[in-house]
């Protein structure tokens, strides 16, 4: 059965997925400390598990610093809740624009975030992401600083 305080904590957690996006959006690295636990540990197809939040920045922000504008939209949300943890499933399509010489370019990702949820005396926090890419769809170097690739 479900009760009002599991509808409370999913509506907590997808409100923290829309603050994650946006916090990439926005490049405003400082929000990303209220959706990710300090200890969290995650996998995002690029080179294995990491851990911490200084590593999930670094993450970010290789590819983010370096590039336009971003829009990353999270749907078909599906939580589970259980007590004090949950799980949630959600699509994700990224979209990044390149800039200067590259500012005609933009590159997509398109996939699913797998993310496991505790709730901590700060809210709800992701311990744990495993990025699940089904397709990437234009001009990678968008998300690097290499100009080498300009078509």
């Amino acid at each position: 059965m479900t009760t009002l305080q599991v509808l409370l904590d999913e509506r907590e957690i997808t409100r923290g997925l829309a603050r994650f996006a946006r916090a990439l959006d926005q490049k405003d690295w400082g929000a990303v400390s209220d959706v990710f636990a300090q200890d969290v540990s995650f996998d995002y197809g690029t080179g294995g598990d990491r851990h911490g939040m200084d590593a999930l920045m670094d993450n970010f922000r290789r590819f983010l610093d370096v590039c336009g504008g971003t829009q990353h939209l999270i749907g078909s949300i599906m939580i589970d809740v259980d007590g004090d943890r949950a799980v949630s499933r959600s699509y994700v399509q990224a979209r990044h624009q390149g800039v200067g010489a590259k500012a005609h370019l933009f590159f997509d990702s398109n996939g699913e975030y797998i993310d496991r949820w505790e709730r901590r005396p700060e809210g709800w926090r992701i311990v744990r992401r495993d990025a699940k890419w089904q397709m990437h769809m234009g001009n990678p170097s968008v998300l690097s600083a290499d100009s080498a690739d300009l078509g």
